[in-house]
């Protein structure tokens, strides 16, 4: 199994839009950066357990956690002229971007706001800790999954 952080803007879509959905399942598209393409495309496998990240909130926080229900496929959003992640480039043909589909497991009794995860030893080497992290989709360790639930006091 692997552990990632998947990033979103509330105000665009939040845990709780999420929770609202039917099965309280989506499908994680829009992403255009190559490398989180790559993470969701290549690596990300169902049963995969996802930290569910409210940047450019105030603060920034992990609000829950989802689970991958659905392995990688071709994200429809960069065929279609009128969404604002369409992409010319991008063909039924060629897919240039992909998408996967989480499904709701726990959301946090409180946001567990980045500040509070500074100087928490086990957290000390997570990518979201980094210094202009700006990467939408990213792998976690094990360890840093495991505290961060620890510090939301939540079990699965």
């Amino acid at each position: 199994m692997n552990y990632w952080l998947m990033k979103t803007e509330p105000e665009s879509y939040s845990i709780d839009d999420l929770a609202k959905e039917k099965k309280k399942t989506t499908f994680w598209s829009g992403v255009r950066n190559y490398q989180a393409r790559n993470f969701m495309r290549d690596d990300m496998k169902k049963g995969d357990l996802v930290l569910f990240y409210h940047s450019n909130a105030n603060p920034p926080s992990i609000v829950g956690v989802a689970e991958v229900v659905k392995e990688s496929y071709p994200d429809f959003t960069s065929w279609d002229k009128n969404d604002h992640h369409f992409d010319p480039k991008s063909t039924i043909e060629n897919p240039r971007w992909f998408m996967v589909d989480i499904q709701l497991k726990k959301k946090f009794p409180e946001p567990l706001g980045r500040d509070q995860l500074t100087g928490v030893k086990a957290l000390a080497d997570m990518e979201l800790m980094r210094k202009g992290s700006r990467l939408s989709v990213q792998p976690v360790k094990k360890k840093e999954f495991e505290a961060i639930l620890k510090l939301a006091s939540v079990t699965l």
